[in-house]
């Protein structure tokens, strides 16, 4: 399959869904959100999908809602934090995009986390333990694996959108349109 999608991974707060509509806009691309097609397709709140069925349960319905998505024609799709951790994900990823690991320091994820009211209420704790705690634990696990699924790494701490989404088009990959970006 054709590389077609520009896919935006990274832990929560890292930006991924501002930064998904900044770039679907410069690029003229539609785009999605993992979650929010999750949420929409099940009837149900991610929160109350990890209450009902838990972590495999919502892995399972997030696994089939990529595979959804990357039937697509080209869009931009923000996944969810842990959507690069099932190993068919990451080829599926691999196989019909380019992927964006967008990264940021653990107190910056917390702010950023603590400071999104909808957050909290839609995105369930993965460990139940202090929120700064957490982040360093999940992300010791993640961070090999969104760098092996990612084709570029950009840091986000302190950067306005428009700077991040420079960064992305200078590299995104030859053969793909950014004219009029």
């Amino acid at each position: 399959m054709n590389k077609q999608h520009l896919y935006l991974t990274g832990y929560r707060g890292c930006g991924k869904s501002t930064v998904r509509h900044e770039l679907a806009r410069r690029l003229g691309m539609p785009s999605v959100d993992l979650d929010d097609e999750i949420e929409r397709d099940s009837g149900l709140r991610i929160a109350d999908i990890f209450r009902q069925s838990g972590e495999p349960g919502f892995r399972e319905l997030e696994s089939v809602e990529l595979e959804r998505v990357a039937a697509l024609p080209p869009h931009v799709i923000a996944l969810g934090g842990g959507a690069i951790l099932r190993p068919e994900n990451r080829r599926r990823i691999s196989r019909t995009g380019w992927c964006v690991w967008l990264d940021a320091d653990e107190q910056t994820l917390a702010d950023r986390i603590a400071g999104d009211v909808s957050s909290a209420d839609r995105r369930p704790s993965l460990t139940d333990r202090p929120l700064r705690e957490e982040i360093r634990d999940v992300l010791e696990i993640r961070r090999p694996i969104y760098e092996s699924v990612s084709d570029l790494r950009v840091w986000t701490v302190d950067r306005s959108v428009q700077s991040i989404v420079a960064d992305i088009l200078q590299e995104w990959p030859p053969g793909t349109s950014t004219t009029d970006v």
